[in-house]
């Protein structure tokens, strides 16, 4: 387990060790920022994984549209770090979560991780790297962290209104499970450079 969040990794550290009973010594915490490079290749030298879910990323639309660079250094020069740091390492694979947003990308969101694409197509590509590079474009996992939901529930609390950007909008919803199980199975399926885009069902208004 990898985080910069002091506090999800211990919370999430804690549900493993007593709701799920793993046991502390099949569990590495490593506190530590996608950012940091020369970091990043330690703790890969150090652990050696075999397989490497990054969801590393900053997802607020409005936020990245006031705050471009930070963008562009956590999610597109963090993919990097992580990338390199992989095939330095020999992972076997390594899993990119991306974002419906990053298809025809209108904002700096969808920008930045359209690049992250470009980055882990680009490495898989080559015939000097055998670390096998995938990713996978949600739309929206209810409850899950930037998820558009806790907002709508916050207003539905204080009596609405519900703000939506038109009144025809419709969403594309999956619950945290479905996402886990699909991202696994993207993970086992892909052979190096594809983009798996998830059937998300029926859109909801």
């Amino acid at each position: 387990l990898l985080d910069h969040a002091e506090d999800n990794l211990f919370r999430i550290q804690r549900e493993l060790e007593d709701d799920r009973h793993v046991h502390p010594s099949s569990l590495a915490v490593v506190l530590a920022d996608c950012k940091e490079g020369e970091r990043m290749r330690e703790v890969f030298a150090d652990h050696r994984p075999t397989v490497v879910f990054h969801a590393a990323a900053y997802k607020h639309v409005a936020m990245l549209e006031s705050n471009p660079m930070q963008a562009v250094t956590n999610n597109i020069l963090g993919t990097r770090n992580l990338v390199e740091a992989a095939i330095e390492a020999g992972v076997d694979r390594l899993v990119l979560i991306s974002t419906d947003k990053a298809a025809n990308p209108r904002n700096m969101m969808g920008q930045s991780k359209a690049v992250c694409e470009w980055l882990i197509e680009s490495y898989a590509l080559r015939d000097d790297v055998s670390t096998r590079f995938v990713a996978v474009r949600f739309g929206n996992v209810l409850g899950s962290a930037g998820s558009v939901i806790p907002k709508c529930q916050q207003q539905i609390d204080r009596g609405g209104p519900v703000t939506v950007t038109h009144p025809e909008m419709v969403r594309y919803f999956m619950s945290i499970p479905e996402a886990a199980q699909l991202v696994l199975q993207a993970g086992c399926m892909g052979l190096g450079g594809e983009i798996f885009v998830m059937d998300m069902g029926e859109p909801v208004k």
